[in-house]
């Protein structure tokens, strides 16, 4: 892996850290897209991507007929957006739901870790584009603005498509 790769990768992982919540977009079983919150879990990213979820969820159905699926990250405060290519697999791992428990998850799995029915969707990710702005809310702001005075589009920052 060259450096620039590697570089690329590690900001791959700060921005889905800082943003921290996703849309993970599965194909029904009619072949339409389906798209759905997801709160990343705090697990080091290695090119794979963790969530707690129900293994009767449609969302574990879904994956199991075609496990092609979209992450979406987007953290609007830092105008910042990365898009996922990837494939997902469910699977319960006691020694991972442990470990990555967060009292929050309380909300969906009330027993904890062991609530019945828990499972985790692992997503392993074949590709990422990233779209990094550098200057925030200015590019979006005043960007138009400043556009139509230099008749120069503003520099959008930072767009990259990283291989895993």
């Amino acid at each position: 892996m060259s450096q620039d790769s590697s570089i690329a990768r590690r900001r791959v992982t700060e921005l889905i850290r800082e943003a921290r919540v996703c849309l993970l977009t599965t194909i029904g079983v009619d072949g339409r897209l389906v798209s759905r919150p997801m709160a990343l879990q705090e697990a080091e990213f290695d090119g794979d991507l963790w969530f707690f979820t129900h293994a009767d969820s449609a969302k574990v159905r879904q994956i199991r007929v075609n496990p092609e699926v979209g992450v979406a990250f987007s953290d609007g405060r830092r105008h910042t957006w990365v898009s996922i290519s990837g494939t997902a697999t469910e699977g319960y791992d006691p020694r991972r739901a442990e470990r990555w428990w967060h009292p929050l998850l309380a909300t969906w799995f009330p027993d904890g870790p062991g609530t019945p029915g828990l499972t985790l969707v692992k997503v392993h990710v074949s590709s990422v584009e990233y779209w990094d702005s550098p200057d925030g809310g200015a590019v979006s702001l005043l960007g138009p603005a400043r556009a139509a005075v230099t008749g120069r589009p503003p520099r959008p920052g930072e767009n990259r498509e990283v291989r895993y």
